[in-house]
């Protein structure tokens, strides 16, 4: 007796392996397709600039390309006070007063301490750690900004209106919002599907407004300035 051929349960195995493998592509091209996240930032219902949002997700900590990014001086002041990067990303601090700067911070995400200068380049810092690093000046006081270090090349901050807009494959992330006087310096957390065309949410923050101190008049300025100089020059 002659045994039935078995060509039929092969194709049948290839057609649905072929199945599989197509239905893996759509999956993929789905995902792959561009969406639009419109994020509103709120705290007592009034809109709040300068906060940052960004989206997490496994396939977005592998998309993250280190870059390079400027923080200036300027007005004895950094320009811009909030900045969002990716995770390995280069920044150059810039001094365009015409007084000298020491850059630095003790956070834990990224230490270190420039020397002062001015008139000429500092060498950039490379910041390679997740989290919020707070940027101080050792001879100017009041001059405070945030740089959020972030495993995800998709986030923004929002605008005066208190919206952002980020750019970003179809998914299921974890949606993150800071600000610089979040209750407890925790970002709020949040499941988010983002599906094409566009994803629009709205976030609350609990914020404790924080009191910086105040730059002096001109003429303390420049007294300090001379002072420090003076300082600098007998060592």
């Amino acid at each position: 007796m002659k045994r039935a051929p078995t060509t039929g349960h092969r194709g049948i195995r290839r057609t649905r392996a072929r199945a599989a493998l197509l239905a893996v592509g759509c999956l993929l091209a789905l995902a792959a397709q561009a969406a639009d996240l419109r994020v509103l930032v709120r705290a007592n219902g009034k809109p709040i600039a300068d906060a940052v949002a960004s989206l997490h997700s496994p396939a977005a900590a592998a998309a993250v390309k280190a870059g390079d990014a400027i923080i200036d001086q300027r007005n004895t002041q950094f320009v811009p006070r909030v900045s969002v990067i990716d995770t390995g990303t280069r920044v150059r601090f810039p001094n365009s007063d015409n007084v000298r700067h020491q850059v630095y911070s003790f956070s834990p995400a990224k230490r270190f301490d420039l020397p002062l200068y001015s008139g000429r380049a500092a060498p950039p810092v490379t910041f390679d750690t997740p989290g919020v690093v707070v940027l101080g000046c050792n001879i100017h006081d009041w001059m405070l900004a945030y740089v959020v270090v972030v495993d995800s090349p998709y986030h923004a901050i929002t605008a005066a209106d208190g919206q952002a807009r980020i750019d970003a494959p179809a998914g299921t992330y974890t949606l993150r919002v800071w600000h610089p006087d979040i209750r407890g310096n925790q970002p709020v957390e949040r499941k988010l599907v983002l599906a094409t065309p566009s994803t629009d949410a709205t976030v609350e923050l609990d914020l404790v407004p924080q009191r910086a101190p105040a730059a002096p008049a001109d003429d303390k300025l420049r007294a300090l300035q001379e002072k420090f100089r003076k300082l600098k020059e007998k060592r």
